[in-house]
């Protein structure tokens, strides 16, 4: 058996570790910087996984040499119909209903359709060729097709001036100023990264002017939160506070954009005394805090001041996306500790869940998640561009190319409006915090599965006991709506599940006369049978109009008769009014 000389050596032998997995560690840091925190590792085992298995599969290969011929023949005959015909509008293939790149009629005339038809059957053969590959896992050939997806989207016909039939009329038409706006337009967006500076005209939506104008005050403030009580606006207000838990990657006044679709405005207008918590922006110094913190600090810090300002026993809830999956943790942990406060719990697009979580998934494994790590160690936390560009890669063609071709090649100024300017608002992740969501929640599961734990004591979704209504979007690529719907499989409760057109922000930013909306609803008491998604848009009757009201509504058949509004705060409490809405969390950079 080994003995060591003398003291010094075990603690020698620990500093020399450390020094050598800072090495590793500000390695991975600095390759995040060139990849945009993707791992190559992790894409290479995926490409890998995929290659090997199409390799061996002979059977596969000739079946996409056949497609090939076949779309090569397919290609040539509509092409070589469209050579005598030119007025004809003949395609061999259309592209998906959400993909709007080649709705321009130049498309459809020489030599347009000829580059947007082999762009898309060419898009189709390599679908075709990164899925029903046998023996790959699930997750790698998701990633592959994602990738695959992604690369082929930048040279998309429709991303450059002399292939894109839009732009090469716009240039003769303008002689040429569309390029000249464009560039001016590419120099400022430019400038403004490097600086660091907002979007262009995003000093419009300031918070407190234009956007989170709702009249309120700060009530509790901690290293964490700040928690706003808004003005009664009608004479009676309902018994029962409403509590709203926003995502904190992100900031609060997503739900509090301006005064037309501001839901915490529609909901105080309704006769509801509403508070919400503004997260912090959080930075090195907060690096350490996690779920537990967040949980503390956050949730169950908002209760108790929401129950001592009001003095209501029972509050209903509200919670969006990340914000709704932290308050169905202390729902959770509230019911199987016997505090019965949540009268209701509202989950706007949120995952409890995560086995079927999106696109959003596609990436997240051992590999990658060391990577996102690394690159957070530095730091202490995950920066805003990294969160953005995750976000903006799910939707690249809405986000990224078309809007590179509005701007920089039609020369087209970019008009924000709220929503913009709330999604250019960034915020970051703490190291720590960060690193627990992804661990427990997306990679393992822990939740839906009973092994998170809360106080050393697991905590179980089928605890939940207080009604539910839950919300999902038909085009969230954030929170799927049959992800968001998998709440049923854990739930013991009656559940009222609604499902909203539009995508993870806009599907939820649905106000009283917004046109083009409509929803699907049912409502599942506890002895229910379960109704699966499919069955549920079978059986589900299509409503016209925002879902707003029915939330209200739904709210006021769990709520009291209504009283005089409660007082601004409870300074006898310890929450005298601090400052005016919005606060001072929601402005740090």
């Amino acid at each position: 058996m080994f003995v060591p000389a003398d003291d010094a050596a075990p603690a020698e032998e620990s500093a020399a570790d450390t020094l050598f997995q800072d090495l590793d560690m500000g390695l991975t840091a600095q390759v995040a910087r060139f990849t945009g925190g993707l791992s190559p590792i992790a894409l290479a085992g995926a490409w890998s996984d995929w290659a090997m298995h199409l390799a061996t599969s002979p059977g596969k290969q000739g079946q996409l040499v056949v497609k090939a011929g076949q779309k090569v023949q397919r290609l040539a005959s509509v092409l070589s119909s469209c050579a005598f015909r030119p007025d004809a509008a003949e395609t061999c293939i259309r592209p998906l209903p959400q993909d709007r790149r080649f709705d321009h009629p130049g498309w459809k005339t020489w030599p347009y359709n000829v580059l947007s038809q082999s762009f898309l059957l060419t898009q189709q053969w390599w679908h075709n060729a990164t899925t029903d590959v046998r023996g790959v896992t699930h997750q790698h050939e998701k990633a592959v097709e994602f990738a695959s997806r992604q690369l082929l989207d930048v040279f998309s016909p429709s991303n450059f001036a002399w292939t894109n039939p839009e732009v090469v009329q716009r240039t003769f038409a303008t002689g040429g100023m569309n390029l000249v706006r464009g560039w001016q337009n590419l120099l400022t967006d430019w400038q403004r990264q490097v600086a660091g500076a907002p979007p262009a005209e995003a000093d419009r939506f300031k918070p407190g002017e234009a956007v989170a104008v709702t009249p309120g005050k700060v009530v509790y403030q901690n290293r964490l939160i700040e928690l706003i009580q808004y003005d009664p606006a009608t004479a009676k207000v309902r018994p029962e506070p409403v509590l709203i838990v926003p995502a904190w990657i992100m900031k609060y006044y997503i739900l509090d954009l301006s005064a037309e679709n501001s839901l915490v405005r529609y909901l105080t207008g309704q006769g509801f005394t509403v508070f919400m918590i503004s997260w912090k922006n959080p930075d090195a110094d907060d690096r350490n805090l996690g779920m537990g913190d967040y949980l503390k600090l956050g949730v169950m810090a908002s209760m108790d001041a929401v129950s001592a300002v009001t003095g209501q026993p029972r509050v209903h809830t509200i919670g969006y996306c990340l914000g709704g999956t932290l308050l169905s943790i202390a729902a959770a942990a509230m019911s199987r500790d016997g505090d019965d406060r949540i009268a209701t719990l509202t989950l706007l697009a949120t995952q409890t869940d995560f086995t079927e979580a999106g696109e959003l998934t596609l990436f997240i494994n051992e590999s990658e998640i060391k990577f996102l790590e690394d690159m957070m160690w530095q730091k202490g936390y995950l920066d805003t561009q990294q969160m953005a560009g995750a976000f903006q890669i799910l939707r690249s063609n809405d986000l990224v190319w078309s809007r590179m071709v509005r701007q920089y090649l039609m020369g087209e100024p970019e008009h924000m409006n709220d929503l913009m300017a709330w999604n250019a608002d960034a915020t970051r992740m703490p190291y720590r915090m960060h690193s627990e969501y992804l661990h427990r929640l997306f990679l393992h599961n822990d939740l839906a599965e009973g092994r998170f734990s809360v106080d050393a004591k697991p905590v179980v979704l089928s605890d939940i006991r207080m009604p539910v209504f839950l919300v999902g979007t038909e085009r969230d690529h954030v929170a799927p709506w049959r992800s968001v719907y998998k709440f049923h499989l854990t739930a013991d409760t009656e559940v009222t599940f609604l499902l909203t057109n539009g995508g993870h922000n806009a599907g939820i930013v649905s106000e009283p006369g917004h046109p083009h909306r409509h929803y699907r609803m049912i409502h599942a008491s506890r002895d229910d049978t379960y109704v699966d998604p499919d069955r549920f848009m079978e059986i589900a009757p299509l409503r016209e109009g925002s879902w707003w009201p029915e939330l209200v509504s739904w709210l006021e058949d769990h709520s009291g008769e209504p009283v005089d509004p409660p007082p601004m705060g409870a300074p006898e409490a310890g929450y005298a009014p601090i400052r005016p809405a919005p606060g001072t969390y929601v402005f740090g950079r």
